[in-house]
C-alpha cells in the first residue's frame, strides 16, 4: 500500500466515522493532510500474521497456548497479564497539561500573548499583568468546561461497551486434565461455552466466533468460515467487501493483506460466520502498527468549526484592518508616537475576541452534559450543534421506531391456517443458525416447547448453513433428521422466498406454484401486512445425505409451507417524539428495508402521511435528482438495500439539508455514516454504533426532539457572543477614531481600555447557560455570515451615537476639557463604556423586551450585574489611583442613567427594524 492510497483512506470520512469509539484519541481518526507513514507495516508483524496463515490450525493452536474449545479465564488472564490490553496505546485520555495547552493554542490567546510580551517588553506592566489575566481566564474557562464534558462522556462510554463472541472452556477440564494425568482420576467437566466479553479484554489464543455486523476486534486466523465476507475499507480502501476462506488461496504472499485467512483489527463482517483465533492484539496489530507510525499536522475541520472560523477570521481581518487606522490617527493628532502605539495596541486586545473558543466550547460542552443526563452519549462535542441544525431526521423503522423486541403472533400455512409445523421449521432454522441473530429469531427462540417436543438435541444435526445477506434477503440451514435425508430449511422476505419456490404445501399435498395460487398467497400476506405483521415465508428442499457443504446454487425448486407472522408494535414515545420533530421543523421521513403496507400501518399508528410510498425498486430507476426531488416530498420509503439507504441521505444532503439518520442494523451503517449526524441505540450492533455520533442509551424517543433543542439553545447562544462581539468591536473602534480625531488627549488610557475588556470578559461567562426564547427554538439554526456582517454595521454605530453623547456631556458640562482634567473625562467614558457593553448583552440576547418579555438566566444576570457594580465602584475606590482613574461628581450619574436609557430605547427600537428586514437569526 502507497502513500498516497493511505493518505487518502485515512481521510475518508467513513473510516473517521467507523473508527469514533475505538481510536478517538488517535490523531488519524480525522486527518486531511500531512501523512507520513512507512510504506510497510514492522517485519515482525508480517512475519506473524504470514506464519499464522500458513500453520495448520492444530499447531498454531498449539503455539498460542490455547485449545481447540478455547481458553479458560486463568489461561487468559495469565495472558493479558504478560501482553496486557487490547487497545491501541495512543487511545489513552491526554495528559492534563497537554488539555490545558490545547485550550491555550488558539490564534485569539496567542495574539494576546504577542501583546503581552509587547507590553512587558515596553515596560508596561500594568497592561501586561492585564493581558495575562484575559488569557487566563479564557483557557481555564474552556478547559473546566471541557473537563467537565469529557468526564461525563466517558462515565456514559463506559456504557456503550462493544463485546466480542469467545469460547470459554471451563477450568476445570485443566484441572481434569492433570487429575488424569498425574493420579489417573477421571472428571468430566463442562463443555465450552460462546460468552460475551468487552473487546479490550481479548488475548491471543482466544477464539472468536463472528456473524454478520461484528467488529473484527483483533487481527485473527480464520479456523471455520462459511460465506465470510469482510469489509476492509478502514484497511485497504477497497469499497467492496473482501471474500475470506480458512485458506490462503496465494500461499506465497507476503503482504498480510493478501493472505484471505486473516482477518484484521477495525474491519466488519458484512455477511456470513467464521470462527478465528486471535493471533495479534492492540498495537501489535496491523492497524495499530500503522497508527503508530502516523504523524498528523492538522485536522479536517467540520462545517460547524468551518462556520466558527469563518467567523473569527471576519473579527480578526476587522481588528488588522482598523488598528493602523487608530495608530495613524492617534500619532498625527497627538505626537506621541509611543502612546500612540501602546493605546493602538490595547485596542487591538479590545478587538481580539478571545472568548470566542471558550464560549463555543462551554456552551457544547454543556449541551452535552446536559444530554448525559438523560442517558445520551456525545460522541463528538459539535454533534450537537448538528443536532440543531438537523432539519430531516430519516429514520429505520424496526427497532428504532418500533420496540426493541418483537411477538410472534401466528405461524400459518399457505392460506393463513394455523400450522404447527410451520413454527417448527421455523424453530430449527433459527436454533442452528450462527449468523446475526435478529429480533425475529429471538421471538421464534422463546418457543422453547418446540425444543423438547422435537427433542432437537437428540433427532437433528446441522449440516451446513447459508448465512442472510441484503441482496438475498434470506437464510438458509441444513439439518439432518436421523441422518436419514437432509433438510434445507429457509427463510426470508416472502418476495424473495417465493423466487426460488416452484412447489407449494397445502396440508398433505404438494402442488405446483401457478398463477393461480401465486394470487392467493399474497392475498393472504397483503391482509396480515395490513393488519401491520410483518411476514417471514418459510420453505423447505430435501437431499439425499450425500455431501456435507452446501451452496447458494442449492437454494432453488424450494417448496413453500408458510408463514410466521411477527407483531412489531411502535414504542410508547414514537408518535409524541414525531410530533415533536415536527412542531420544531423537522420532517421525519421513513427509511425501511421492510415490505410497504408494514411500513404504512406503522406510520399510520404513530401519525406519519403514507399517500405514495416509494419502492426500492423504482428509486433504482432513479437518477439523483428525481431521486431527490421524491425525497423531499414523500415520506415512506420500503424496501429499501443499504446502498438505497446511504443514496436517499447523500442527495438530500447536496440539496442544501442537515440530514440525521437514526438506525440499530447492520443494513444502517452507511447511512449513519454518510448523514451529517449519525444517531444510534446502545442495543444497537457493533458497526451501527461505531459509525454513530450520538447513541440513545434510553428506549424512549422524546430524547431527540430533547437533543433538538439543546442543539439550538446551544447554537444561540454561541450565537449571541458572537453578535455582541462584533456590533460593540464595530462601535468602539469607531468612537475611539472620532474621540482621537478630536481629543487633545486620548479618549482612555490604554490601562483603562484593557480593565474595562477584562471586566466585559467576565460578564460573558455566564452566556453558555442563558435562557433561550422559545420562538428562537421552533427552527432548525444555521450559520450566516452574511446576517453578522449587516448586525455589526446596523448596530455598531449605535453605541457611538451614545459615546460622543458621553463625550459632549464630558467636554461641554463636566467642563473635562484640558489635559488637566482628562482623568475625569476617561473615567466618565470608562463607566458609561462599560455599562453600555455590558447593558447590549441584554439587548442583543433577545428579539423581546428584555427583563419584561424575556428574562436572562441567572448566571448571566449575576455575572453582568457584579461586573456592572465593580465597573462603578472602580473610579470610586482607594484603588482609583493605581488604574489612573477618578471619582465622578454625583451629578453625573443622573446623566449617565439617561444616556443608557436612551441607549436601551433605541436598540430596542431598532431590533425591530432590523429583525423585519433582515431577521433575527
Amino acid at each position: 500500500m502507497n502513500f498516497q492510497t493511505l493518505k487518502r483512506i485515512l481521510s475518508d470520512r467513513v473510516v473517521k466515522k467507523h473508527f469514533t469509539r475505538h481510536f478517538r484519541r488517535l490523531a488519524i481518526l480525522e486527518m486531511f493532510r500531512g501523512v507520513q507513514v512507512s510504506a510497510a507495516a514492522p517485519a515482525a508483524l508480517i512475519q506473524s500474521l504470514t506464519d499464522a496463515a500458513l500453520q495448520e490450525p492444530e499447531a498454531l493452536l498449539a503455539k498460542l497456548n490455547s485449545h481447540a474449545n478455547g481458553l479458560d479465564e486463568l489461561e487468559a488472564d495469565a495472558i493479558r497479564q504478560r501482553v496486557g490490553w487490547n487497545e491501541v496505546d495512543h487511545e489513552k485520555p491526554r495528559p492534563w497539561w497537554v488539555h490545558l495547552w490545547h485550550c491555550y493554542s488558539n490564534p485569539f490567546s496567542l495574539l494576546l500573548t504577542v501583546l503581552a510580551l509587547i507590553s512587558f517588553f515596553t515596560e508596561d506592566m500594568k497592561a501586561a499583568i492585564v493581558i495575562s489575566m484575559m488569557i487566563v481566564l479564557s483557557t481555564v474557562l474552556r478547559f473546566v468546561q471541557e473537563t467537565r464534558s469529557n468526564q461525563a462522556a466517558e462515565q456514559l462510554k463506559a456504557m456503550v461497551s462493544n463485546t466480542a463472541t469467545v469460547l470459554r472452556r471451563d477450568i476445570a477440564e485443566t484441572v481434569a486434565g492433570e487429575a488424569h494425568r498425574w493420579y489417573g482420576i477421571t472428571l468430566h467437566p463442562r463443555p465450552a461455552q460462546s460468552i460475551e466479553i468487552p473487546i479490550r479484554d481479548l488475548v491471543p489464543g482466544d477464539l472468536v466466533l463472528l456473524s454478520a455486523g461484528d467488529m473484527i476486534p483483533a487481527d485473527l486466523r480464520l479456523i471455520l468460515a462459511k460465506d465470510l465476507f469482510v469489509n476492509q475499507a478502514a484497511i485497504t480502501g477497497e469499497s467492496l467487501p473482501a471474500e475470506k476462506f480458512i485458506k490462503p488461496t496465494n500461499p506465497q504472499a507476503r503482504n498480510p493483506i493478501e493472505l484471505d485467512n486473516i482477518v484484521f483489527m477495525g474491519t466488519n463482517v458484512v455477511s456470513g460466520s467464521a470462527t478465528a483465533v486471535v493471533v495479534e492484539t492492540g498495537s501489535r496489530t496491523y492497524f495499530g502498527a500503522l497508527a503508530q507510525r502516523v504523524v498528523t499536522t492538522d485536522r479536517a475541520p467540520t462545517a460547524f468549526q468551518a462556520g466558527v472560523n469563518q467567523v473569527s477570521w471576519v473579527l480578526i481581518r476587522f481588528m488588522f484592518v482598523m488598528t493602523p487606522v487608530v495608530f495613524l490617527i492617534n500619532g498625527l493628532t497627538k505626537g506621541d508616537w509611543l502612546e500612540a502605539a501602546l493605546f493602538t495596541l490595547s485596542v487591538a486586545v479590545g478587538l481580539t475576541p478571545e472568548m470566542l473558543p471558550m464560549i463555543v466550547t462551554a456552551t457544547l460542552a454543556k449541551g452535552a452534559v446536559v444530554m448525559s443526563r438523560k442517558k445520551v452519549v456525545v460522541k463528538r462535542l459539535d454533534a450537537i450543534h448538528n443536532f440543531g441544525a438537523m432539519n430531516i431526521l430519516c429514520t429505520d423503522k424496526t427497532g428504532t421506531l418500533t420496540q426493541d423486541r418483537v411477538f410472534l403472533e401466528q405461524h400459518a400455512d399457505l392460506f393463513g391456517a394455523d400450522s404447527d409445523e410451520v413454527l417448527e421449521y421455523a424453530y430449527l432454522n433459527s436454533y442452528y443458525q450462527t449468523g446475526l441473530k435478529n429480533l425475529l429469531d429471538v421471538a421464534v427462540l422463546e418457543h422453547g416447547e418446540i425444543h423438547q417436543e422435537l427433542e432437537v438435541t437428540r433427532n437433528f444435526r446441522k449440516v451446513d448453513e447459508i448465512p442472510f445477506d441484503f441482496q438475498r434477503r434470506r437464510m438458509s440451514v441444513v439439518v439432518s433428521e436421523r441422518q436419514d435425508r437432509h433438510l434445507l430449511i429457509c427463510k426470508g422476505a416472502v418476495e424473495e422466498i417465493l423466487a426460488v419456490c416452484s412447489r407449494v404445501q397445502h396440508g398433505e399435498r404438494v402442488e405446483t406454484l401457478d398463477e393461480e395460487v401465486l394470487i392467493r398467497i399474497r392475498e393472504t400476506t397483503s391482509e396480515l401486512n395490513d393488519d401491520g405483521m410483518r411476514m417471514i415465508a418459510v420453505a423447505i428442499r430435501e437431499f439425499e445425505p450425500l455431501r456435507e457443504t452446501y451452496s447458494l446454487s442449492d437454494e432453488k425448486d424450494l417448496t413453500l409451507v408458510g408463514y410466521i407472522a411477527f407483531l412489531d408494535p411502535p414504542k410508547e414515545t414514537a408518535e409524541p417524539a414525531l410530533k415533536a420533530l415536527k412542531e420544531h421543523g423537522v420532517a421525519v421521513k421513513i427509511l425501511t428495508g421492510d415490505n410497504e403496507r408494514v411500513s404504512s400501518k406503522i406510520c399510520r399508528v404513530v401519525g406519519l402521511p403514507t399517500d405514495f410510498p416509494v419502492l426500492g425498486p423504482d428509486i433504482e430507476a432513479m437518477d439523483d435528482d428525481t431521486l431527490a426531488r421524491t425525497a423531499e416530498t414523500q415520506t415512506v420509503f420500503a424496501r429499501l438495500t443499504p446502498a438505497l439507504k446511504e443514496r436517499i441521505v447523500r442527495v438530500l444532503r447536496n440539496r442544501g439539508h442537515v440530514v440525521g439518520f437514526l438506525g440499530d442494523g447492520i443494513n444502517d451503517a452507511p447511512a449513519l455514516r454518510t448523514a451529517d449526524i449519525g444517531i444510534s441505540v446502545d442495543s444497537a450492533v457493533d458497526i451501527a454504533k461505531e459509525a454513530a455520533d450520538i447513541i440513545l442509551l434510553e428506549k424512549s424517543l422524546m430524547v431527540l426532539d430533547e437533543g433538538v433543542i439543546e442543539g439550538r439553545r446551544t447554537f444561540v447562544n454561541m450565537l449571541k457572543y458572537i453578535k455582541m462581539t462584533a456590533s460593540s468591536n464595530f462601535g468602539n473602534v469607531f468612537s475611539v477614531v472620532i474621540a482621537s480625531a478630536f481629543l487633545p488627549f486620548l479618549p482612555m488610557l490604554p490601562l483603562h481600555l484593557l480593565v474595562q475588556n477584562l471586566l466585559y470578559d467576565i460578564s460573558q461567562a455566564g452566556i453558555p447557560f442563558d435562557n433561550v426564547d422559545k420562538e428562537l427554538l421552533e427552527q432548525p439554526q444555521h450559520w450566516k455570515p452574511e446576517l453578522l456582517s449587516r448586525f455589526m454595521i446596523f448596530f455598531g454605530p449605535i453605541s457611538s451615537v451614545f459615546d460622543i453623547t458621553t463625550y459632549c456631556l464630558l467636554w461641554f458640562v463636566f467642563a473635562a476639557n484640558t489635559l488637566d482634567q482628562q482623568s475625569l473625562f476617561q473615567s466618565g467614558w470608562f463607566i458609561e463604556g462599560l455599562l453600555s457593553q455590558t447593558l447590549i448583552v441584554h439587548m442583543i440576547r433577545t428579539r423581546r423586551i428584555p427583563f419584561v418579555q424575556s428574562f436572562p438566566g441567572w448566571p448571566l444576570l449575576a455575572m453582568t450585574v457584579l461586573v456592572m457594580a465593580l465597573g462603578v465602584f472602580l473610579p470610586m475606590s482607594p484603588l482609583a489611583h493605581y488604574f489612573k482613574l477618578q471619582a465622578l461628581p454625583p451629578d453625573y450619574f443622573p446623566w449617565l442613567a439617561g444616556i443608557l436609557l436612551g441607549y436601551i430605547v433605541l436598540t430596542q427600537a431598532m431590533k425591530g427594524i432590523f429583525a423585519r428586514r433582515f431577521g433575527w437569526q
